[in-house]
């Protein structure tokens, strides 16, 4: 057995007990995490600096629901972008307007028409990347597709990860090509640099 398949079995056998520690939580305590994660990130002064923002769409239980983020950006007039998946893994980033309805994708992911205007990475300056959870040094395990490690190779603006405190890792299991974020806050903690 190979170390990466060692690693990748690690991996799944992580998301598998995350999905898990996460289906245990009620909706209050889904809410409240959600609140208090969206606090903190709404407070960092990249967020207020940032004109163009990558967010995403997150998924009810799975990860925090962050469309509130989503629209509370945008009314502030920031340009919010959200994923949308292309074929052979890869992503782009569309603009999300508020009047276009989105688009269920593979995954039950939610994302902009192909119609929404695109915003390249350059005009990017803060993103928020997704993950099933997170380690105490800011590396992330993603949900496998590898969509956001390709992205953020090339990305140079400010990452930010939330993750719950309940999931969050002493350590993940990593690849060389996997990306750690900037900044990483849970419901009560900062990690960075």
């Amino acid at each position: 057995m190979t170390a990466s398949s060692t690693t990748a079995e690690e991996k799944v056998r992580l998301r598998r007990q995350v999905r898990d520690r996460l289906s245990a939580l009620s909706p209050e305590e889904l809410r409240e995490s959600d609140q208090a994660l969206f606090e903190a990130f709404l407070a960092l002064p990249q967020v207020k600096e940032a004109h163009s923002l990558f967010l995403f769409w997150g998924i009810p239980g799975r990860e925090p629901e962050t469309e509130m983020l989503v629209r509370t950006l945008t009314a502030q007039g920031k340009r919010v972008g959200l994923p949308r998946m292309l074929p052979e893994r890869g992503m782009e980033v569309r603009l999300f307007q508020p009047e276009v309805s989105m688009v269920q994708a593979p995954f039950g992911i939610w994302e902009p028409p192909e119609r929404a205007p695109l915003l390249e990475r350059e005009e990017i300056q803060l993103a928020l990347v997704p993950a099933v959870c997170y380690d105490r040094d800011r590396y992330r395990l993603g949900f496998g597709g590898g969509y956001y490690d390709r992205w953020l190779a090339g990305f140079s603006g400010f990452t930010v990860g939330l993750c719950r405190e309940c999931v969050l890792q002493a350590q993940v299991p990593r690849e060389a090509h996997d990306q750690r974020v900037d900044l990483l806050l849970t419901e009560m903690h900062r990690f960075s640099r």
